[in-house]
């Protein structure tokens, strides 16, 4: 039986990395095989991004596109296709949205970083963390990478903003407290997980 694949997206700062923690071990706690990963990843091609991000200047959109696209290939067929195989929960912290919200945001045409992106399979669930940009960079105050800066982050909103009109996300607002956060998401993932019969009503 496949499993099942849930991401949270946002903009930088907006809790991700907390709120996936939390979900996989709400998860795990209800006997549920979960498997917790992000990207970019630790792989080679991760490795890079991750130098790049924290240099002086911003790589041109195009070029970041692929290196993501690279390293979510490096991802799906050592990680992310396997846990599925195995029935597993895939809980992602960041997937193929991200490409979409910032390259998307940065000019890119839409539909050429969806077929960049044709191999990731389809999450079962999307999850948005809806934070204002302000909100978000006043949470780390000076800024780790060249696209924590306002400007973009504000872009990178209305895009994952457009997507979750579109259907494609579950907005949720993420300028909470993070425990009413994460009774949102695990109430979101649950009601899908029992959709699948993977949990008992």
């Amino acid at each position: 039986m496949r499993g099942f694949l849930i991401c949270i997206e946002g903009i930088d700062a907006s809790g991700k990395t907390t709120q996936a923690s939390l979900l996989a071990l709400k998860l795990k706690a209800l006997g549920l095989d979960v498997v917790l990963s992000t990207e970019p990843t630790d792989g080679p091609i991760g490795k890079l991004i991750k130098k790049l991000l924290r240099g002086r200047e911003r790589l041109p959109p195009v070029v970041e596109a692929v290196l993501f696209a690279l390293d979510r290939f490096w991802h799906v067929e050592k990680l992310i296709k396997p846990a599925l195989e195995a029935g597993k929960v895939v809980v992602l912290d960041r997937y193929y949205y991200s490409s979409l919200a910032y390259q998307g945001s940065s000019g890119l045409d839409m539909a050429w970083l969806r077929r960049l992106n044709a191999f990731a399979p389809r999450p079962d669930l999307a999850i948005y963390l809806d934070v204002r940009p302000e909100v978000a960079l006043a949470r780390i105050g000076s800024p780790r990478t060249v696209l924590e800066r306002l400007p973009i982050q504000r872009a990178v909103r209305e895009a994952y903003r457009s997507l979750a009109r579109s259907g494609e996300l579950v907005l949720v607002d993420a300028e909470r407290a993070i425990e009413q956060v994460a009774r949102d998401v695990l109430r979101i993932a649950l009601a899908k997980l029992r959709e699948r019969g993977l949990l008992r009503p």
